[in-house]
């Protein structure tokens, strides 16, 4: 075998590094280490090692497709082989006959035939510690200096893609725990729903009768006990939508309504809350019905969840506004309000489950951060997009996108409608 130049053999490197960087695939690149290896010093043929995990082992990692078969399930000894004596002497070691070699191991050349004439063992660092070695077998010459540092080169390679193979793998299971969340907030939701609805209705049933039969003076307080039952049923709610479209058992009950009469609804809906926290609550809308295609229940709650966010974010004496305009083939509904605003690190994130922009530690209006998760479900359902604006101290406007029924465009979703 002829010895390239320093040149080519530094090009060669080179070359390997940006296969690392165009193709982070592991096993591809451990065996062109091997490849490249063979090229640079030059050797019959070179191998990876690393640490078994069962045993005082050494395994081979990457190894010529045509000695795959029979050295998978190799074990090579730590203390008896000349791997083994590089890996814990953490040492660069050189056997130009390894007929001379007491540590030669010869159970590789048995199980595939081979034969190991001389051989080159380099210890692979990951962390500051030795944990696997890169083997060339069967060198063209003795090596010289040129050819260790060449050696050494390529090592620092091969300890790149142990650190790449030990953050793929922390990353693996980082979302293997983000998917177990994922699961038990589901199933939180699923069993607190479900188990939360039954007796909710009978205490807002029988306090809603109470309510009509005591004693007048009571019913102040009673009217607490309503209005209360009635927010955790928000909440239920809340969860349970959530609940049904990650389930995939959520449906649109389609039919055309009148986008106008919505929101004049919602207003009217939320006149006696909004008033009695000490805020103006209007509807601006086009004279038009603007009527669109979709399940109108699914619709309303998500326009009741932004209304209700612009109460409980906006201050006594501030004012929510409701407004809806048609825009070429859609019509644009938008809830305004003067309240506290949303912090601008935030804003990219408010609409995700369970996500509050509010410290948990000073939180003061309650819920649970379903309200905006769920209302971007409903919206994007129906091919729909919703956004919001807000600028802390000063307000936020929250709008949504619908396709008006004479529109044969629909707005790209990341939802599917199930």
């Amino acid at each position: 075998m002829n010895k390239p130049t320093f040149a080519q053999r530094l090009e060669k490197l080179l070359f390997l590094n940006r296969s690392l960087a165009e193709n982070p695939d592991m096993e591809a690149f451990f065996n062109q280490v091997c490849s490249t290896c063979v090229e640079l010093l030059p050797c019959e043929v070179a191998s990876i090692l690393t640490l078994d995990e069962k045993g005082p082992f050494l395994r081979f990692l990457a190894i010529p497709w045509f000695h795959r078969q029979a050295l998978q399930d190799v074990r090579v000894p730590l203390k008896g082989s000349l791997a083994g004596r590089s890996l814990t002497s953490d040492q660069v070691v050189i056997a130009l006959d390894v007929s001379r070699e007491p540590d030669h191991f010869k159970g590789a050349d048995q199980a595939s035939g081979f034969v190991t004439r001389s051989l080159i063992a380099a210890p692979i660092h990951h962390l500051g510690k030795a944990l696997a070695v890169l083997q060339a077998v069967n060198l063209s010459a003795a090596p010289d200096a040129e050819d260790l540092l060449l050696l050494s080169f390529l090592t620092s390679q091969a300890a790149i893609g142990f650190h790449l193979v030990a953050l793929q793998t922390k990353d693996k299971k980082a979302n293997e725990e983000m998917k177990q969340l994922e699961r038990m907030k589901s199933d939180f939701i699923a069993i607190a729903s479900h188990e939360l609805r039954t007796p909710l209705g009978l205490v807002l049933g029988h306090s809603t009768f109470l309510r009509e039969v005591i004693d007048p003076n009571y019913r102040p307080q009673m009217d607490i006990i309503v209005r209360n039952a009635m927010r955790l049923k928000e909440i239920v709610d809340n969860m349970a939508n959530l609940e049904n479209f990650q389930r995939g058992t959520s449906s649109l009950r389609r039919q055309t309504f009148s986008v106008k009469r919505l929101v004049e609804e919602t207003r009217d809906s939320f006149y006696q809350e909004a008033t009695q926290k000490g805020l103006s609550i209007q509807v601006k809308t086009d004279s038009s019905p603007m009527v669109v295609e979709g399940d109108v229940e699914k619709i309303r709650i998500a326009l009741d969840n932004l209304v209700r966010n612009a109460i409980t974010f906006t201050n006594p004496g501030g004012h929510v506004l409701i407004t809806a305009y048609p825009k070429s083939d859609y019509v644009e509904v938008s809830v305004i309000d003067d309240g506290i605003g949303i912090p601008a690190a935030d804003l990219p994130r408010i609409f995700e489950r369970f996500y509050q922009a509010e410290s948990h530690l000073t939180r003061k209006h309650g819920g649970l951060g379903l309200g905006l998760s769920v209302a971007k479900i409903m919206i994007e359902m129906h091919g729909g997009r919703i956004w919001a604006e807000s600028v802390e101290g000063k307000g936020s406007k929250f709008t949504f996108l619908l396709p008006l029924v004479s529109s044969k465009n629909k707005i790209t979703s990341s939802v599917e409608q199930s």
